[in-house]
Formats: structure tokens, sequence, C-alpha cells
């Protein structure tokens, strides 16, 4: 087995990452089974941990490929057992006795146990645990292992999404750190050169069906157009998710690629900071909202592509419910609010904005539109690190920009604690009922009270909803096509 071999400066989000890249780039010549991918990206990870805010570059590399968790979230959004082998539940929803698989084990070679389930469990959920997943598990108030195979949850409260949760977190070998990888999946951290190149090597001891080709290439940009132009002059094989809209078309007028749009999960937000003025007025909130003319930006940004949505809830979503009719584009509107919440002479207001695609042109739309309505953004623009300092941990912001990827993540808002600060009792109290609910039907209705209530109170600006657009080189098959929490599973690409 090849040892992680990783550099200890810190990640260097905006260097050029051109480099790292085979001398002849795209896949090898050889057989498919013993192929080298290269697959390019703009989210590179910040560590290799998913409890300390590694970002979506460590979930879309290593998730399913590196690092594997008792359940496994398909690109169809199902949830099915991967390193459990079966679970019971108790009649009152308490007690989850999940039985793991036989023969497991991690790249270091030592055996998978109920103890490393407990003990990465437990690393989410730690005091210092940055994972965002980390508030879902609060009904956990018990985890014991009473032989090797067998790991007991017990809950103080019934909680419906349980086994749903428990596809975020991975199981996480002895030899594993922030800097260092330990899985049970098909490859193994080969090397990743920070700034440039991540690579994975098929495990030949996997448990599992073997990776379908040898390796596979991460290459890393911080700019869609030099992403694309990889793509086109073959040094990149497949991008997981085009950035650059107006670049498609000599992608779709070619043979020689494949353009294949999946569904996403991944909303783009104005998120403000609800506990400062002048964000912690609602008025101010809908105010802001009904300035912006969210189609003409999803028109300007991705063209024919992507989709309006109203709340946090996409629509693959089961409590999804259409609002964008909730705070529709009315400048006028937008007036009054203002007027009525004792700023009728506007204010100004800093936005963060992270410094890659699409945010800056976002970032300037807002700050054309709200000016009409006398509205000044002052446009602070920041690294993905800067951003997870600032804003994430140290909610140092008035408003910012962000993607946010994963699906079902409207119980957010009703985490008073998380970066964006929006605290409604109502809304808090039905995530919660929400959570404990006996039925999917009960869950369903109480979280569409939920997207109605945080629309009416524009607890956010959900801008859009991104188009899931994967481009690849035409000989490439078996990629995940799905942007679902950012994951890409690369096991069952091969090229013909």
């Amino acid at each position: 087995m090849k040892k992680s071999l990783l550099s200890v400066s810190a990640l260097a989000v905006s260097a050029i990452v051109l480099a790292g890249c085979s001398s002849s780039g795209g896949t090898t010549d050889a057989a498919s089974d013993d192929a080298t991918i290269f697959v390019g990206s703009l989210y590179e990870p910040q560590n290799l941990s998913n409890t300390q805010g590694g970002g979506q570059g460590v979930t879309e590399a290593l998730n399913g490929n590196v690092y594997e968790g008792l359940y496994k979230l398909t690109d169809g959004g199902e949830t099915e057992p991967l390193l459990a082998d079966s679970v019971e539940v108790s009649d009152d929803g308490l007690t989850y006795t999940v039985t793991l698989r036989d023969g497991v084990t991690f790249h270091s070679g030592a055996e998978l146990t109920s103890a490393d389930v407990k003990s990465s469990v437990e690393a989410v959920i730690a005091e210092d645990s940055q994972s965002a997943r980390k508030s879902s598990f609060g009904p956990i108030s018990e985890i014991t292992t009473p032989d090797d195979q067998t790991v007991v949850f017990t809950l103080s409260e019934r909680s419906i999404s349980f086994l749903y949760n428990l596809t975020y977190v991975w199981i996480v070998g002895p030899e594993a750190s922030v800097d260092a990888a330990d899985g049970t999946g098909p490859y193994t951290l080969d090397e990743w050169r920070q700034g440039s190149t991540l690579t994975l090597d098929r495990w030949d001891d996997y448990a599992g069906e073997p990776a379908s080709n040898a390796e596979v290439v991460f290459t890393y940009f911080t700019d869609a157009t030099a992403e694309n132009n990889a793509l086109l002059t073959g040094e990149v094989d497949i991008v997981t998710s085009i950035q650059s809209p107006d670049a498609l078309a000599q992608f779709e007028d070619n043979s020689d690629f494949t353009v294949s749009e999946g569904t996403s999960t991944t909303k783009e937000l104005l998120a403000f900071n609800d506990r400062v003025a002048p964000f912690d007025d609602a008025l101010v909130r809908k105010a802001v909202y009904s300035a912006i003319d969210t189609e003409q930006l999803l028109s300007a940004v991705w063209g024919d592509y992507g989709t309006l949505i109203g709340s946090m809830v996409p629509p693959t979503d089961p409590w999804y419910l259409d609002l964008t009719d909730v705070n529709p584009y009315d400048p006028e509107l937008s007036a009054e609010l203002l007027a009525e919440a004792g700023y009728e002479d506007g204010f100004t207001f800093t936005l963060d904005t992270p410094n890659y695609d699409p945010h800056p042109v976002v970032a300037e739309f807002l700050q054309s539109q709200l000016a009409e309505v006398g509205i000044t953004v002052e446009i602070n623009t920041i690294s993905a690190d800067e951003w997870y300092t600032k804003i994430f941990q140290e909610r140092d912001f008035d408003a910012t920009l962000q993607e946010h990827v994963n699906d079902r993540d409207v119980v957010w808002y009703g985490n008073p604690d998380f970066y964006w600060g929006y605290d409604n009792a109502d809304v808090q109290q039905w995530v919660a009922e929400a959570e404990q609910s006996e039925t999917m039907l009960g869950q369903t209705e109480l979280l569409m009270q939920v997207n109605r209530q945080i629309a009416e109170d524009a607890a956010s600006v959900w801008l859009y909803l991104y188009p899931q657009i994967v481009v690849a080189d035409s000989d490439l098959s078996g990629y995940p096509v799905n942007g679902l929490n950012s994951q890409f599973y690369v096991y069952d690409i091969v090229t013909s």
C-alpha cells in the first residue's frame, strides 16, 4: 500500500493549479481497467477530515471512494447499507442495533470493528467538530459495542432521519487524520499535491467490487475557464460540474464530448447575518429579496439552465413547495418595505463574496440591482479559507454569498447557532417535531410549514438552484451525473 504524501504547507486555494497533470493528459492508452482517469474540479479539499471543515471538495474526492459509511446515499438519493449488514430498530424507535459486514479492513490493515464505528460517530458529534451535520445527531444518548460486529445506538427521542444522517458519517481507521487518510473504500490516497492534484489508487484488498479503473487524479482549478480549457485539450477527461455555462456550446456541438444534465441540490444563497442590524429585521430582508430579479440573474449566469426556488428546498426533497411567489421581484414593494422598516434612505452593507465562479458575477449583479432601491453594496472578495474562518466560524459578516450543496438541509434553519443566525421558535419546534415523527407524512407536513415560514421571513435569499452539468470525454462512461451533496463516486468510470 502506498502511504499518503502530503504537503505540510497551508492550502492555497487561490493558487493556479494547472501543474501536476501528466504530460500527455487524459486517460492512459492501457486497457480500461488499468486506465487513469483525470477529473477536473473547482473544489479542492482544505483538509482530509469530514469533521474539521474540509469543505465540499473533501466530500467530492473521498466520500465513497476512500471512505465509506454504515450507509450510502446513492446517486438517485436513496439510502442503502454499505458497511452495515443489517439493522434492527426497536418498536419505540429509540434503539438501532447495527450489525457490521464481515471481512472489512482499513487501508492500514486494521480490521473494521464496532469500536471504529463508535469513535467515528463520536468524532462527528464532539464539541470541536465542524461537521455541518453535527446537530442532526443530537438525539444520540449512548453508543455501545456489545461485540466487535455490533453497534447499538440509543436515542433520547425518535429520529426518523437517523439512517439517512448516517450516510454523512465516514468510518475512519486508526491512522486517519486531517492530513492522512485511512478508510475502507475502493481507493487508497496516493498523493495530495496541495494546490494541484489529489491522486487515488485502486485498492486490491477492497472488500467489495474492485474499482473499474486503476487510478483517478483529481486536478484542481480556481478558474472555470481554465478548467474548461483543460477538458478541451485533454488534460482532464471529465469535470464534476460545469461552472461556466457560456462555454457549453463548445462541448454541446462537439462529438468528442458528452454533456449530461443531472439533478442538483446546490442552492446559491444570499445569506444574511440575521443577528445584526439591519438584517435582524424581516422587513429589511424581504425588501432586499424583492429588489432582486432572480429570473434575470439566473438567465445572466446560466442561460437556459438552472431553476428558481423560493426556499431552501429543491424539488427533489419530499417536502418541496413552490414558494417563488412569496418574495416577488417588485422594486416598488421593496421601497415600501424599506420605508416601513425605517430605511427610506437606504443603507450600506458589506457582501463577503467567495472568489470563485460564479460568486463574483452574482455579487456585481446584486450590487447593481440593490443600488436601484437605495441600498449600497460594498463587495469584499475572500478566499474559500477566509470564508470558512470569517463567516462560518467567527460569524463576522453582514451578508455573504455561498452555495449550499446538500439535500434535506432546510433543517439548519431550526438551529439558531448556525452561521446565519436565523432564530424563530416556531421553526425550531417544527424541525424538532418533524424529526420525531413516526411517519414520512408527518415529517413532510411539518417541514412544509418550515419552508413557508422561512420564505415569509426571508431568512435568506434563495437566488437559484444550480444546474448539474457534467461534461466528459465521449469515450468515458460510468460516472455520476446528479449533484447530491457534492459526492462524486469514481469507481465505475471506464474508458472505451
